[in-house]
């Protein structure tokens, strides 16, 4: 039976666990709280290398502190109330909570997006146009960046739960992951979702989509101006400034793009699947940045290490 959520006091979902496989709850929940510990860590010492350290006040690292502010927030967003699913059983979610979250998790992911953007614009202004650089990403520009990032991320997603905010539920409600996603919770409605359909593809393409045609299009005109140097090892090390980025590019749209495919085309895949991916669409880029710019960045290591050296 169809419930709406203006008729029910307490309207809820029910977060997936891992069906028939109960025992390896609290194993799972170990890995992912092991990898939440890591990720807070590994973002936090970035965040204070930063600070600490004069000569990381430059755009790059600055965004790369935006990137570990919200993967921080993203992974807090959805990893301990996962860990009371695997730990304590506790799988009902109330409506009001599950949308919050839903809202958190598709704004902070537009954050990011826009923040891997500018620093794709970054690497292009400081390999194409080196003389400008300064003037073109000064402290205010990297500050406004990080301004619109979040605007962004807010103004494109909050229509979602707005969307959902009506509609009524069919039961028993159960999701196909254990944290509230969009298209998640819309295929449980018991009405009409094409707008919600409409909007919530709109902005993907408009953000994630956009972000990423334009990031290609800035590493095609990097790799244009790379190749006219005349040496190979002139241009190896010009490009090399970027690797660390890309890395990080990929860890952000592979888990984002698996996850998509996974909703649009796997709903005769086994439960475990998403629970996985949805996982991994999580964890990994916040596990993953903070060790990548920490490996690449010798400033960052020393940095780091000097810091826990003044701790002991």
């Amino acid at each position: 039976m169809p419930f709406s959520n203006s008729s029910e006091l307490s309207p809820s979902f029910l977060l997936a666990g891992l069906p028939g496989l109960e025992g390896a709850h609290s194993w799972l929940a170990t890995a992912l709280c092991s990898a939440y510990v890591l990720a807070v860590l590994a973002n936090g010492a970035v965040l204070l290398a930063v600070r600490a350290e004069p000569g990381l006040h430059a755009p790059m690292y600055f965004f790369l502190c935006m990137l570990a502010a919200i993967d921080l927030a993203l992974a807090s967003a959805t990893v301990p109330r996962t860990l009371c699913l695997y730990w304590l059983g506790s799988r009902r979610i109330g409506f009001g909570a599950c949308l919050t979250q839903m809202f958190l998790i598709h704004a902070l992911s537009a954050a990011e997006s826009t923040v891997l953007l500018a620093m794709a614009a970054d690497r292009y202004v400081a390999i194409c146009h080196p003389l400008r650089h300064a003037a073109v990403l000064g402290g205010r520009a990297t500050a406004k960046v990080g301004l619109l990032a979040l605007a962004r991320g807010v103004l494109f997603f909050l229509p979602l739960p707005l969307l959902l905010l009506p509609l009524p539920f069919c039961g028993p409600r159960r999701l196909s992951h254990s944290f509230c996603l969009h298209q998640d919770v819309m295929n449980l409605a018991c009405a009409n979702t094409t707008p919600s359909v409409v909007y919530g593809l709109t902005a993907i393409l408009l953000v994630m989509g956009l972000d990423a045609v334009l990031i290609c299009l800035s590493y095609l005109l990097i790799l244009r101006a790379v190749l006219r140097l005349a040496a190979w090892r002139e241009r190896l090390k010009v490009f090399s400034t970027c690797v660390a980025h890309i890395c990080v590019v990929l860890a952000f749209y592979v888990p984002l793009i698996g996850l998509s495919v996974v909703h649009r085309f796997g709903k005769d895949l086994a439960p475990l699947v998403h629970i996985i991916m949805g996982n991994v669409y999580i964890l990994v880029p916040a596990v993953l940045n903070p060790i990548i710019y920490g490996v690449r960045t010798k400033q960052i290591q020393r940095t780091i290490l000097s810091l826990i050296r003044v701790t002991d």
